[in-house]
């Protein structure tokens, strides 16, 4: 009888959880500004804090994505960028690499591939498991049963307006963590959370013991403060995507410096005496 192996992401959450510590969970763009600075952007957020990293795999109509995001993507796909490259990059740095990552991918790309094949390949260089934002749960099962069999995570999106009911089975379909989105509409910063996430994150977790990993609007320290006081992580991805294109028109290693200065600043955030 085959074992079944234990997941990075679990291991992760598994480990903060005695302890009361949370996760932060930065946003990357693969190839953007290039893949050899992506790895080190991965390496310098893994230094400053970061648990899981989220690595967008571009696509030319990216679900969901504000200008911010959409617009680093177009820049690596300007630039030619493949996802067999991406997953070169990944397997080169993975040694060096102990966060867990998770392929944030249009599903579209996972179906030209192949999903057993793009499965396969995602596992070999290193990811961890997947946030698929445009595939329905109705249509999800062949995706996940592919996915638990790989021993990977299968994270899925649960939108502000989900009703609980309805919440209850994507929360159930999930594995590795639940991505609770914060607020309606696209990716971006925002100057505030929604007033209204606490009750509603109270509410999922009478439906769901999974860590649940809040995104979409996070911004500062103050905001991973308010968001891990009652989910297990923040995910912050047009914030960070945004100051590593303007620290990359200084230059490359601009970029990494200042993204392991601004990711460091973010994981104050994390502590329970911050701010």
């Amino acid at each position: 009888m085959r074992l079944m192996e234990t997941n990075r992401i679990d291991t992760i959450f598994a480990d903060l959880r005695p302890s009361g510590r949370k996760a932060l969970m930065p946003f990357i763009t693969a190839g953007d500004p290039d893949l050899d600075t992506t790895i080190r952007l991965l390496e310098a957020a893994q230094d400053a804090g970061a648990s899981i990293c989220e690595v967008g795999i571009p696509f030319s109509d990216p679900i969901a994505d504000g200008p911010v995001i959409q617009a680093s993507m177009s820049r690596a796909l300007d630039r030619g960028l493949k996802v067999d490259q991406v997953f070169a990059a990944i397997a080169e740095a993975r040694t060096r690499l102990t966060i867990g990552l998770v392929a944030m991918v249009s599903y579209s790309i996972v179906h030209r591939m192949g999903l057993k094949n793009f499965v396969t390949q995602a596992k070999t260089a290193g990811f961890d498991g997947f946030i698929f934002p445009d595939l329905p749960l109705a249509e999800s099962g062949p995706a996940r049963a592919v996915v638990a069999e790989a021993g990977m995570i299968l994270s899925m999106l649960i939108a502000p307006t989900t009703p609980i009911e309805r919440a209850e089975p994507l929360a159930a379909a999930r594995t590795g963590f639940v991505y609770v989105v914060s607020r309606p509409g696209i990716t971006g910063a925002r100057e505030a959370l929604p007033p209204e996430l606490p009750a509603r994150l109270e509410r999922l977790r009478g439906v769901t013991a999974s860590p649940m990993a809040v995104g979409f609007g996070i911004s500062t320290a103050a905001q991973v403060r308010d968001v891990v006081s009652v989910a297990d992580a923040a995910i912050v991805g047009s914030a960070l995507v945004a100051q590593i294109y303007e620290f990359a028109q200084i230059s490359n290693d601009r970029a990494v410096e200042g993204t392991r200065a601004a990711v460091a600043e973010l994981a104050s955030g994390l502590t329970a005496d911050a701010l």
